[in-house]
């Protein structure tokens, strides 16, 4: 049998979802982590614990949310706390195994920027701001980070450092008495890439299919370190792409306006 067809946005998302285990203390960043992070639920890790920003733990929602403020994820939660209590309590107590963020911009040692593009004084672009980003990427185990590669995207340095990943690189993040791990995993549309054991730099270490190394340099602002054994990432299975279109149709439709059908001319 043939692979099914898919989109490279569908390949990045099922990627990303393959590296949750069953029992995972996720929290959850909105976008593409989210996606992510329910597949893994509705597939392999069915006893994955989900946790969003806004106080929602052990939450199972039928469709992606548009904000960490979504009912739907209270709705479907197991216990909401305050966000004192899941910043303290959850978050910088050592509870949460992995953290999934995504980037606007992204140096290639796992730093984030979601404040502004260009000069913070008068910026090109504002962005959402950081939320609780900062305190995810440094109190979660690990860190993975999900986004399109682009070269405004992927820059040898960022407009502005919203979450700390491995800062300069090597011990950086040890030096500041940071004892996480930081980003483990960059999960884009075009490869997976990891950070080198020493320099803690992102290097390519699977290509999805279909994409050259010459694909993943034409979108990253910095020269691309690749792994000496590259691999292929596997192709979506048929339940891995019926379970994240039947999301997306499902999300869609609980989103969308009231129908005009049916309105007067």
């Amino acid at each position: 049998m043939s692979a099914p067809e898919f989109t490279p946005d569908e390949m990045m998302t099922i990627a990303a979802s393959r590296a949750l285990k069953n029992d995972d203390v996720c929290f959850v960043g909105i976008g593409a982590p989210s996606a992510a992070c329910n597949i893994a639920r509705l597939t392999h890790a069915p006893d994955i614990t989900l946790i969003y920003e806004s106080g929602t733990i052990g939450t199972a929602p039928d469709v992606l949310p548009l904000s960490i403020g979504d009912g739907e994820l209270c709705d479907t939660a197991v216990s909401t706390v305050s966000v004192p209590e899941m910043f303290r309590y959850w978050l910088q107590g050592g509870r949460i195994t992995v953290g999934f963020l995504g980037a606007a911009q992204l140096d290639r040692f796992g730093n984030i920027n979601t404040t502004v593009i260009g000069d913070y004084a008068a910026p090109k672009t504002r962005l959402p701001g950081g939320g609780g980003a900062p305190e995810i990427a440094a109190s979660c185990g690990e860190v993975f980070i999900t986004m399109k590669q682009s070269l405004r995207g992927m820059v040898e340095k960022i407009d502005f450092f919203t979450s700390f990943g491995h800062g300069e690189g090597g011990d950086h993040r040890k030096r500041l008495g940071i004892e996480t791990q930081g980003p483990t995993m960059l999960i884009t549309d075009l490869a997976i890439w990891r950070p080198d054991p020493q320099t803690k730099e992102f290097t390519v270490v699977s290509l999805h299919p279909g994409v050259t190394r010459e694909d993943v340099q034409a979108t990253c602002g910095w020269t691309v370190r690749f792994a000496d054994n590259i691999e292929e990432t596997p192709p979506p299975a048929d339940l891995e792409l019926k379970t994240l279109r039947d999301l997306k149709a499902r999300t869609k439709a609980a989103h969308q306006g009231p129908s005009d059908t049916g309105k007067a001319a």
